[in-house]
C-alpha cells in the first residue's frame, strides 16, 4: 500500500502527532507532506520520513509565528504536490490539511480531529468577546478572513473521498459542517509505556496536563484551587502561560512543558486530573486513566465518550461537572473528596486498554484496506 501522508504542520508531538506517528511506523517508505517542519520536535518515526514542506517553510523564524499565517494556508495547502504514484492520500486534520489535492482517481482519506474549530464552532474560546486584546476594527477583519476560511473549508470537503472522526463528537461536527457521514476511529493511548506503579505512592495534589491555549479552559482549574487553596501542577507551554503565571496563587504550580517520563511520574503520583476543555476527543484524560488516576472532567465532548461516572451501585473512572465555570469545577473537587473510593484505579486501567495502540492500528489498517479494495473494485476508476 502505498500512501502520502498530510498533516497541518510537525511543530510537536501532542495528540495528532502521536495518531500520525503509527502510520509512519507502519508505512516507513510512504511520503509525508506537511505546511512547516520544526525539525527534532516530533517522534523518530516521523522525523525518519521523506517530509515535504509548502512555501510557507521559506519564511524566516517562521516557527515562531507560523500560527498568524492562517490566510495564506489554504493557498500553501492546495500547493502540496501529491505524487501521483500513491494508492492512497491520507490527511490528518485540524485545520486545512484536508484541502490537499489527491491525484485524478486516488482516494483521500481524512483523518479529522474537528473541522477548524476558531471558523466553526469555537471562535470565542479563541477570541474571547470581552478580553479586550484586539481593537474592534482588528478584530472586525479577523472575522471576515475567518468568515471565508468557513467557507473554504466547506468547500474543499469535496476532495475528501472519505472522512474518518475521532470521536462521536467529531463526527456530528463533520455532519453539520460539512454534510458528510464519518467513520468514528478512536485515538490510540500508549497503555504500555502510561502505567500504573505501585511503588509510587498518591500525593496530594491535582493535575493539569496539556497546551496552554485559551479554549482549554486551564484558567479554571488554576482559579478553583485558588479557592479552595488545593495544591494544582500545571505541566504544558503556549499562549496563555504569563496569563496564567499571573493568575496563579501560592499553591499553583506552573512546571512548563516536560518529557513524557516526567508527565507520566506526575499522572501516577496525582490525587486526580483536573480537565476543563470541551474537547474533540482528549487523549490526557485516557493517559491518566491507563495510571490508574481519576479525572474530573467537563461533562460535554470528547470526555464524555473516555471518563465513565460512578452510579449509585457501582465505581466509575472520573466525575463530571456541567459548566465551564469555577464553581463547578470547585464543587467536583469537593465532590470528588469527600467520596474518593467511587474511581476506581482497576476499572480506569480497564478502561484505557480499550483504547490502546493495537486497536488503533488494526483498525485503521483495516479501513485503508477497506478503502482501496473499494477504489479497485470501482469500474470508474
Amino acid at each position: 500500500m502505498r500512501l502520502a501522508l498530510v498533516h497541518d504542520w510537525l511543530t510537536g508531538m501532542r495528540g495528532g502527532e502521536k495518531c500520525l506517528d503509527v502510520l509512519c511506523r507502519r508505512f516507513p517508505d510512504a511520503r509525508l507532506f506537511t505546511l512547516m517542519h520544526a525539525r527534532g520536535t516530533t517522534s523518530p518515526a516521523i522525523e525518519r520520513m521523506r517530509i515535504t514542506t509548502s512555501f510557507l517553510q521559506r519564511l524566516p523564524g517562521v516557527i515562531g509565528y507560523y500560527r498568524n499565517l492562517l490566510p495564506l494556508m489554504p493557498l500553501a495547502v492546495s500547493r502540496l504536490a501529491m505524487p501521483r504514484d500513491v494508492d492512497l492520500v491520507v490527511s490528518f486534520s485540524h485545520a486545512v490539511a484536508k484541502g490537499v489535492r489527491p491525484p485524478p482517481g486516488v482516494p483521500h482519506v481524512c483523518y479529522c480531529f474537528t473541522p477548524m474549530r476558531y471558523a466553526w464552532h469555537r471562535r470565542e474560546d479563541y477570541f474571547p468577546a470581552d478580553s479586550g486584546r484586539c481593537p474592534r476594527p482588528l478584530a472586525a477583519a479577523r472575522d471576515a478572513v475567518l468568515d471565508r476560511m468557513r467557507l473554504w473549508d466547506r468547500a474543499t470537503a469535496a476532495r475528501v473521498t472519505h472522512f474518518v472522526a475521532i470521536s462521536r463528537t467529531v463526527a456530528r461536527r463533520i455532519e453539520e459542517c460539512y454534510g458528510r457521514e464519518s467513520r468514528v476511529i478512536y485515538p490510540p493511548v500508549d497503555t504500555d509505556f502510561h502505567t500504573p506503579d505501585a511503588t509510587v505512592a498518591r500525593q496530594d495534589f491535582y493535575l493539569w496536563v496539556g497546551a496552554l491555549a485559551p479554549y482549554k479552559r486551564v484558567d479554571l482549574a488554576v482559579e478553583a484551587c485558588n479557592r479552595l487553596g488545593r495544591r494544582l501542577v500545571v505541566i504544558g507551554s503556549g499562549t496563555e502561560a504569563r496569563r496564567l503565571a499571573r493568575l496563579a496563587g501560592p499553591t499553583v504550580e506552573m512546571k512548563g512543558w516536560l518529557d513524557d517520563l516526567a508527565i507520566r511520574d506526575h499522572l501516577r503520583r496525582a490525587r486526580a486530573l483536573i480537565f476543563p476543555a470541551h474537547e474533540d476527543f482528549g487523549i490526557v484524560p485516557l493517559e491518566a486513566q491507563a495510571c490508574g488516576t481519576p479525572v474530573l472532567a467537563l461533562g460535554k465532548g470528547g470526555a464524555t465518550e473516555t471518563v465513565v461516572a460512578p452510579t449509585d451501585g457501582s465505581p466509575g473512572t472520573g466525575l463530571f461537572f456541567e459548566s465551564q465555570t469555577v464553581d463547578a469545577v470547585c464543587g467536583t473537587i469537593e465532590q470528588f473528596e469527600a467520596a474518593p473510593e467511587r474511581c476506581n484505579a482497576e476499572l480506569a486501567r480497564r478502561q484505557a486498554e480499550r483504547f490502546g495502540l493495537a486497536r488503533y492500528e488494526r483498525e485503521w489498517i483495516g479501513y485503508l484496506e477497506k478503502v482501496l479494495a473499494e477504489n479497485r473494485a470501482d469500474p470508474r476508476v
